[in-house]
């Protein structure tokens, strides 16, 4: 039953692959105890549709997309100053078309390649304590109600595509910086969590036309109620909340501030002892005259060592 009750607490527990074409991202169990010295691998493919509305200065209408993103996954925890510590890696390559209407007049642009690079290194401060093996097992089984406090880092690194003289492109050209800051409470088979997180960015010297872009501090909050219906099945939902973001380019500030609701469902199966699979739907909605309303179906796997 040990042996058991790990397998069924670290398979799959991790892969929550994130919609990488879009800012904002609702991802349950990042916050999971998992034990120390293990390897988690994963990948998995997502779809998304979105009705984009600009500035109606520049006569770009019916906007839509459709994107296609496939992503993999690798995460590995260790122990740090006596604290359970984790970092992962998430790399997606991508293939989206827009198609709408300038000056009356319909076009389409398609773009494929790689996204973004994203690090995240994240510890627990309080609660989930480094253990391996046999201890971690013992302590998870006697752990009916727990509460845990973690921070974390996410780092989105410029490697992704990028054209200087294309407004739409898959890389972003910046870096920008996410302090996470969460805590999981969990009592039997339920858990909430919740989750702040600020996007920090930094400028894009090299912008569309020769041109200089800077954006503003976006912040995020996230809740998720997980329920487990037996070791190795789950399911949960979320809801979040993003504002802020205005962006300037060379200087003139473009009045495009950014307010989005979105929500989620998820579900996990773990299908043998070290081989998992999920499914997620992920709605953003846009609160602004100007922004995108995005639907995301995903599907992904994982495996752990």
């Amino acid at each position: 039953m040990k042996k058991l009750f790990v397998w069924c607490l670290c398979v799959f527990l991790i892969l929550g692959l994130p919609i990488l074409c879009f800012a904002q991202e609702l991802e349950p169990r990042r916050w999971s105890h998992l034990p120390t010295g293990t390897n988690f691998a994963g990948g998995g493919y997502v779809y998304t549709e979105a009705d984009i509305s600009f500035d109606p200065v520049l006569r770009i209408e019916n906007v839509e997309m459709e994107m296609h993103t496939l992503a993999v996954k690798y995460i590995r925890t260790f122990e740090l100053f006596q604290k359970s510590a984790r970092i992962d890696f998430v790399q997606g390559y991508q293939e989206g078309r827009w198609t709408g209407l300038v000056d009356g007049v319909p076009r389409s642009i398609k773009r494929s390649g790689w996204s973004d690079s994203v690090l995240r290194f994240a510890i627990n401060l309080y609660g989930a304590p480094p253990l391996e093996g046999k201890e971690f097992a013992a302590y998870r089984a006697k752990a009916n109600v727990e509460t845990v406090f973690g921070t974390a880092l996410v780092v989105q690194l410029p490697t992704g595509d990028y054209m200087n003289d294309k407004l739409i492109n898959l890389g972003t050209n910046r870096y920008s910086f996410r302090p996470q800051f969460g805590v999981v409470h969990s009592r039997g088979k339920w858990s909430m969590e919740l989750t702040g997180e600020i996007y920090l960015y930094t400028d894009n010297d090299d912008f569309f036309n020769g041109n200089r872009l800077e954006q503003d501090p976006y912040y995020t909050v996230q809740a998720h109620l997980v329920y487990t219906f037996r070791p190795g099945i789950w399911a949960a939902t979320g809801a979040g909340y993003g504002y802020g973001g205005e962006s300037t380019v060379s200087g003139v500030e473009k009045n495009d501030l950014r307010e989005n609701l979105a929500w989620a469902v998820s579900l996990g199966y773990s299908i043998t002892r070290q081989f998992g699979v999920k499914v997620a739907y992920l709605g953003i909605r846009t609160q602004e005259s100007v922004g995108q309303d995005t639907d995301s179906i995903a599907v992904g796997f994982s495996i752990f060592w």
